[in-house]
This record gives structure tokens, C-alpha cells and sequence, in this order.
């Protein structure tokens, strides 16, 4: 068994088998990995076959593990928790002192044995939206790139450039005093995040969010249960639990603050 960094050629090969698993996610996202941290993007490879993928980012102190997969027929056999040991040396030979990841509860002693703790749990929501942008009045102010980036580093503990500046850069962004979210398009509907901030304002952003998206379209975001404000507020506006994950963490404990986390800026694969 080889373990060496993507190729080019290894994305499309990648995409089917995330088609397969049913995630959602887009050939943008692998090549933004694949260029921003491609130490920490790996390949399990048989007789020169790819046979199982992993990817990270690396942030300030803090760095995020995604789209772990292994072919069906190659699974039991140690693959998955060797791409996990590469992806944490990438990370930790960079300087990440907190590694994060999302995990189904099958997948948690593989990671508990790897040295990760549970530390909320996160939903994902689905939902619809609810108005028509024309017709919605806005009271928000715009804030500056600093200003969300600080805003996003109370909930998370950590400076988080490439992420922010990603999805800012792909997507619509709301903002007020204290708050923001971005709105990020998909094939299959809108992502709601990154979107963080108080209480008032960051709610405010979902009735403006929602609006923008169109009557009826599907929306769909990944929040952390511990944002107790947040779970009530979906269930009022009709959003269901469509699935659910474990967020968990290796190493130095950050000020994580699932009170100013509303939803995370990716699905699942960089945090």
C-alpha cells in the first residue's frame, strides 16, 4: 500500500466515489484543498489504483480533516486510519496544535483511538426558502473582512483566512453589527455559511438569507446543537434534522463557542 498527495488526475476519481457516499460537494472545493494544502491531501493507492482519499487545511493554530473514504470492497483493511495518520503529520509537521473533524457515530472509536474527543454535535438542517428579495427591506450595515474574521474566530478559537475568504469570494454575504452569514449556491440549493455572531444579529441574517433565496428553494445548513437559540428558531421556520454528526478534536483545547457558531462554512470538509 502507497500513501502519496493527490494528483490532478486523482479529483475526478475522488468525486465519484463523494457521489457515491452522497455528499455534497463540488469539484471547486477539492481543487481549493488540493492548491491551499496539498501536504495534507492524500491518496491510498494499490497496484497503482487509488483505492482511498483523505483531505485537511491547515489554519492559524488549527486545522481541519474531511472526506475520508475508502472503496467499499478495500474497507477493514487499516486504509482509512493510514490516511488519518498522514493527514495529522501534515498538520501537525505545519503547526496545527487543534486538529477538527466531523464524525458518523460508526466512524467515532476510529477516531477516539486516534486521540479525538467529542465536542458538540452537529445537524444538518434542510429547509426551504421563504420570500422574495425584492420585497424584503433590510435594516443590516455592512462590516469589514476584519471585522468577520474576528467575528469568526469567537466562535471557533482560531484566525481562519482561507475559509472565510473562500466562501466570501463564492458566495453572498450578509452583515451587521456584530453578525454575519454568508449564502453559498450549490447544484442542488443554497448552503447557509459560515455564519456566526450574537444572538440578535445573527438571527437577524437568516430572515434577510432566507428572503434573498427564494420562495421555495431548498436550503440547507450545518449547525451545532449546542446553539440551543439556533435549534428553536429553525423549527419555528420548518427546517428538519436530515442527518447528524459528531465534531470532534485532537490536541490543544481552543475557545470554542457554540453560542457564536451558527453554522460552519463547509459540509463537512474543511470546518
Amino acid at each position: 500500500m502507497q500513501i502519496d498527495q493527490f494528483k490532478q488526475n486523482d479529483i475526478d476519481r475522488f468525486m465519484t466515489l463523494a457521489k457515491a457516499e452522497g455528499w455534497i460537494c463540488d469539484r471547486w472545493e477539492l481543487d481549493f484543498l488540493f492548491n491551499a494544502f496539498p501536504q495534507g491531501c492524500l491518496v491510498a493507492r494499490r497496484w497503482d489504483i487509488p483505492v482511498g482519499f483523505v483531505t485537511s487545511i491547515k489554519y492559524g493554530n488549527s486545522g481541519w480533516i474531511g472526506n475520508l473514504v475508502v472503496r467499499e470492497q478495500f474497507r477493514g483493511q487499516g486504509i482509512g486510519s493510514m490516511l488519518m495518520k498522514g493527514a495529522l503529520a501534515a498538520l501537525e509537521d505545519a503547526g496545527a496544535e487543534t486538529v477538527w473533524l466531523t464524525a458518523s457515530l460508526a466512524g467515532k472509536p476510529i477516531y477516539e483511538s486516534l486521540g479525538f474527543r467529542s465536542v458538540d454535535v452537529i445537524n444538518r438542517w434542510v429547509g426551504r426558502g421563504m420570500g422574495d428579495e425584492e420585497e424584503y427591506h433590510s435594516a443590516r450595515g455592512n462590516i469589514s473582512r476584519d471585522e468577520i474574521l474576528d467575528i469568526d474566530r469567537a466562535g471557533w478559537g482560531d484566525r481562519r483566512e482561507a475559509i472565510i475568504d473562500l466562501s466570501m469570494e463564492r458566495g453572498r454575504v450578509f452583515s451587521t453589527s456584530g453578525a454575519f452569514l454568508v449564502s453559498q449556491s450549490w447544484p442542488d440549493g443554497v448552503q447557509l455559511g459560515p455564519w456566526g455572531g450574537n444572538d440578535g444579529g445573527a438571527l437577524l441574517l437568516l430572515e434577510e438569507a432566507l428572503a434573498e433565496a427564494g420562495w421555495e428553494n431548498k436550503i440547507f445548513l450545518d449547525a451545532p446543537l449546542a446553539n440551543s437559540a439556533l435549534t428553536s428558531i429553525l423549527l419555528g421556520m420548518g427546517f428538519a434534522i436530515r442527518g447528524t454528526t459528531l465534531l470532534m478534536c485532537r490536541g490543544k483545547a481552543q475557545d470554542y463557542a457554540p453560542g457564536r457558531v451558527y453554522a460552519l462554512a463547509s459540509m463537512g470538509s474543511m470546518g
